[in-house]
């Protein structure tokens, strides 16, 4: 490779990373426990932690390389395409669907921004994330739920919609697949339990409604 290719695929990197840096300050439904809110960067930080520290517990051998770069990417649409939180999708399933359209939007100008180098690359996994069908995806979406809900247990409750206190119940069906996520979704479920029961609130009223409206 020459050194005026190798520039040119340079240059598409940095603007892809200027794009990128939009995710520093581009701010989800979650707060963090000093009161602010939590960043897209944040978000994808701490989960690609959970999945070196999680990686060895695994049933499955994962290919870390490969769920380390899933998880980067996953969430880079929202750069361009903005977070749009699941509270609203529920909310408006409309959303959803605007959502969908202006990820795939922006997934396809990141290919094309990279393409001599990585793009093609960075589409297949965003992809791959999205249809949840390899054992790397299926690793990648657990994490994801887990650590959502783990943050909102690092804030105050105070933070919380109503609807969070049933959302805190239904993270099982993304993990039943792996015995250690099963286990650490258990962890997090009975610390969002404790701050519920903190607060007042019946948890295992929660806990029957979630299961009746979101199973």
């Amino acid at each position: 490779m020459n050194n005026q290719i190798k520039f040119d695929q340079l240059s598409a990197i940095m603007d892809v990373l200027k794009l990128a840096e939009k995710l520093k300050f581009e701010l989800r439904h979650s707060w963090l426990s000093n009161g602010r809110q939590e960043s897209v960067a944040e978000h994808t930080w701490r989960m690609s932690l959970m999945a070196i520290l999680i990686e060895p517990l695994l049933d499955e051998k994962v290919d870390l390389a490969r769920l380390l770069k899933m998880i980067i990417i996953h969430d880079l649409v929202e750069a361009e395409a903005g977070d749009v939180s699941v509270l609203d999708q529920i909310r408006n399933p409309e959303i959803k669907n605007i959502k969908q359209q202006n990820e795939e939007k922006a997934i396809l100008n990141i290919r094309d921004m990279l393409a001599t180098s990585s793009g093609l690359e960075i589409y297949d996994l965003f992809y791959e994330f999205e249809e949840k069908k390899t054992f790397e995806a299926k690793v990648a979406n657990a994490i994801d739920k887990l650590e959502v809900q783990l943050q909102h247990n690092h804030a105050d409750i105070s933070t919380w919609e109503e609807i969070e206190y049933d959302l805190s119940f239904v993270i099982g069906k993304h993990v039943q697949f792996d015995q250690t996520f099963i286990l650490s979704k258990d962890l997090i479920e009975k610390q969002a339990s404790e701050k519920l029961k903190e607060a007042g609130w019946n948890v295992e009223e929660i806990r029957n409604r979630a299961i009746s409206t979101f199973s």
